[in-house]
């Protein structure tokens, strides 16, 4: 009926057929995605549901601790979730 070679042309073609539906998957995914501990300013101001500005006079304020890296300024996600808890009533 059908040849080896024929059989094996037809594997590897499905076999890269499947493997590009799930890298498509895994991209699609939310819960497959590595979500970043750090965030920048406007990242944690959509966080928190605040302005930059007001994220800006958290930190100026010394509220929220920052990680430096040069002159950039990154927050923690845990230390956010901390200054939730902390603000809680």
């Amino acid at each position: 009926m059908w040849d080896e070679g024929f059989i094996r042309r037809l594997a590897a073609v499905l076999a890269a057929q499947v493997t590009k539906l799930v890298i498509e998957l895994i991209q699609k995914s939310p819960e497959m995605r590595v979500a970043p501990r750090l965030l920048s300013v406007p990242q944690a101001a959509d966080y928190l549901g605040r302005s930059e500005q007001s994220i800006q006079h958290l930190i100026f304020r010394r509220e929220i601790p920052v990680v430096r890296c040069g002159r950039r300024v990154h927050l923690d996600k845990v230390e956010l979730d901390r200054w939730i808890e902390r603000n809680k009533v």
